[in-house]
């Protein structure tokens, strides 16, 4: 895995984001929850085009259908979409699908704790889109093979 300045956040955030950038590349290198999951409940793959990011996401739910019990991912990317994917992971154990649906774009931003510049949001995001169109097609309210970022 190469990392190119291209793949991490502007350096021009503050003393603050140096912890966020080092975290960023420390789910990067050693990502939380990496490989496919034995039986999920559901599982979705997505690609962000413009960087050629992939992402597949596993869910497992509770025994009430309704609470993410475990989140596991696996794919290849830029820096930002493999960390974003790594730190999602986390924060989703425990939501409601609910909850993962009403997830916006901020909320991933703040997760990541950077600004993320116009050209990288599409990779920020993309783990949080994969895993909410995962859980819309698992719920029957939606129904496509994969998700891209670009649509």
């Amino acid at each position: 895995m190469l990392l190119h300045g291209r793949d991490l956040p502007p350096t021009d955030m503050g003393m603050g984001s140096d912890m966020y950038r080092q975290q960023i590349l420390d789910h990067y290198k050693n990502p939380r929850n990496y490989g496919e999951m034995e039986d999920p409940t559901f599982t979705h793959v997505g690609e962000n085009p413009s960087c050629g990011d992939t992402i597949r996401m596993d869910v497992k739910l509770d025994d009430d259908g309704e609470t993410i019990e475990y989140v596991s991912f696996s794919g290849d990317g830029c820096a930002i979409s493999q960390a974003s994917a790594s730190m999602l992971t986390d924060e989703l154990q425990g939501m409601t699908l609910a909850e993962l649906e009403a997830m916006e774009t901020d909320d991933v931003v703040e997760m990541l704790g950077v600004d993320i510049s116009p050209m990288r949001i599409k990779c920020a995001v993309l783990a949080e889109k994969v895993a909410q169109d995962g859980a819309k097609i698992y719920e029957g309210e939606l129904d496509v093979e994969k998700t891209r970022t670009e649509d």
